[in-house]
């Protein structure tokens, strides 16, 4: 079988965390190599297949891998074991618009999607949770990694200061062109736009930064923020990138995984 080649990240002791690469899998085209995304057109037996090989590269069941179908909102879910007793229709439903999921379970890998926006992996290392957000431009004026944070403390009683973060492969600033409004968008949301923005022919929009100000500003501890420093929009021979390729391509899978 294919190995899926993926992007490790050091997050904490008894953790997995890592983004796909678009190496070692079975799609084709836009969507090759490895591509598990079952809402951008991909063939959906090389969506099982890319599945199959994700799990057994992370030595787990394939019904624990846990995928929202995201809407660039702010609901965050928790999988506890209940949801393993769900029909399958039932979890589906749950996970529908979703944009981060989070658990305290052994073996459940809890993930996210994306090709441009900013995947973000939180770890609570002393009461051994974890969770995994889309932030893309919406979800960052809305402030989803903070809401992340207030439902992983009302849920796992999480100190901010035993909180480790990984902002995972996104659009960089030089490649984040936005229109007046947009840029707009950010300024009424009380973001510090001389540190997150810059005028060229257009304004561009630090997204990184915007997601790693928002944890700052709560009390996480700027030494346990990594950014992973890869641009998709620049990198596309590695990773998917919609802007680059267009919305009918693959999607990097960000996610985390308690051992």
């Amino acid at each position: 079988m294919i190995r899926p080649i993926l992007k490790y990240y050091d997050i904490g002791v008894g953790v997995k965390a890592f983004s796909s690469t678009r190496k070692g899998g079975y799609s084709h085209g836009n969507y090759g190599e490895f591509n598990v995304n079952k809402y951008c057109g991909d063939d959906e037996a090389c969506i099982t297949k890319n599945r199959r090989a994700l799990c057994d590269e992370l030595d787990i069941n394939e019904e624990r891998l846990i995928m929202p179908h995201q809407n660039h909102g702010t609901e965050i879910r928790q999988i506890a074991p209940d949801f393993f007793n769900l029909p399958n229709v039932i979890q589906k439903q749950i996970l529908e618009d979703v944009d981060g999921v989070m658990t305290n379970m052994m073996d459940v890998c809890v993930a996210v999607s994306t090709a441009d926006c900013i995947p973000v992996l939180l770890y609570d290392n002393e009461h051994h949770a974890c969770a995994a957000v889309h932030a893309g431009w919406r979800g960052t004026v809305a402030r989803i990694l903070q809401r992340a944070v207030a439902v992983m403390k009302a849920a796992y009683k999480t100190n901010l200061e035993h909180l480790e973060v990984c902002i995972g492969p996104g659009i960089s600033l030089n490649a984040f062109e936005v229109g007046d409004e947009v840029w707009q968008k950010f300024a009424e949301a009380g973001f510090d736009m001389k540190s997150i923005s810059k005028r060229y022919d257009k304004w561009h929009i630090d997204l990184w930064e915007c997601n790693r100000m928002q944890l700052i500003d709560i009390g996480v501890n700027p030494c346990n923020i990594q950014i992973a420093n890869i641009c998709t929009y620049s990198n596309t021979d590695e990773f998917f990138s919609a802007r680059q390729m267009s919305i009918n391509s693959g999607r990097i899978l960000t996610g985390i995984l308690l051992k």
